[in-house]
């Protein structure tokens, strides 16, 4: 086990499906990493149903990218003016667009026409922009989690179904050296969206912690992530490419699934904030 692990990267993923943003420091909550009143999975895509979209259907997503500009959030895309998200005061109104993600249905906002005329623009789709009621609780698998969280009620946004994701660069070192094995390129570390980076660990040592803490904050891994067809995407050009899957089935297929990398949710530290750089304390689970 390593005695020098450390948070390597952060990076909050506002929209769900869109590019991320690289932080150097943010603040933990129970669904998920923060940055001032904007939320990691805070806003997401739904079709004319009010359901969720992502880039499974729509490799051009990964173009969408979002900054932040004091309380609001600002998008940037090829060939479109910039689109300023303003901050919502929740208590002015009540959510009351239905939307689905991964068979829950809850109330969201809808953020409107000009939001909604943009992304169709961006992704030649009819879809809409919502963004989550604060006053809707989408708990995480209590199965999973019951016994880990320190007493914390983990919640999602509009995540797949926990709040972080973290990712060894060792892992990552591992699967590149692998696929440069097979005559294949080397995959950067946003095919696979990580919340958190470790560095300092062994590949695939992040399977084997029970836990994972900097001074402040205790970060739990309850579930390894199986891998959709996303990391095929290149995120830099919203095109399909070869998909790692092949490669990764060969050593990581689990009951799950292909897995790569640990969901994680918080065990301790509410409200703090972790930073890159952090030194990492490792809790083994055997």
């Amino acid at each position: 086990m390593s005695d020098s692990a450390s948070i390597a990267a952060l990076t909050l993923y506002p929209i769900k499906s869109c590019a991320g943003i690289a932080l150097t420091e943010a603040t933990v909550s129970t669904a998920g990493l923060s940055v001032g009143s904007i939320g990691d999975r805070e806003w997401m895509v739904v079709n004319q149903r009010g359901e969720f979209v992502t880039q499974r259907q729509i490799p051009r997503m990964a173009l969408i990218v979002p900054s932040i500009n004091g309380e609001s959030l600002m998008l940037n895309a090829p060939s479109q003016a910039p689109l300023l998200i303003p901050p919502r005061d929740f208590a002015l109104s009540a959510a009351t667009t239905s939307v689905t993600v991964w068979g829950h249905t809850c109330n969201a906002f809808d953020e409107g026409d000009a939001a909604a005329a943009w992304f169709c623009a961006v992704l030649n789709q009819r879809v809409r922009l919502v963004r989550f009621d604060p006053a809707h609780q989408r708990l995480v698998n209590r199965e999973r989690t019951a016994g880990k969280d320190g007493g914390i009620r983990s919640l999602n946004r509009f995540s797949d179904g926990y709040p972080f994701l973290a990712i060894s660069e060792g892992s990552l070192t591992d699967l590149s050296k692998r696929l440069l094995e097979a005559g294949r390129e080397a995959l950067p570390m946003n095919r696979f969206r990580p919340n958190i980076v470790l560095s300092g660990l062994l590949p695939y040592e992040e399977d084997h912690l029970a836990r994972f803490s900097t001074a402040l904050v205790d970060f739990v891994p309850v579930k390894p992530c199986p891998r959709c067809p996303i990391p095929s995407i290149d995120q830099a050009t919203g095109e399909r490419g070869p998909s790692p899957l092949d490669i990764l089935q060969r050593y990581r297929e689990r009951d799950e699934g292909i897995v790569f990398g640990q969901n994680v949710i918080v065990a301790r530290g509410v409200g703090q904030r972790v930073t890159v750089g952090d030194a990492l304390t490792l809790e083994l689970n055997f």
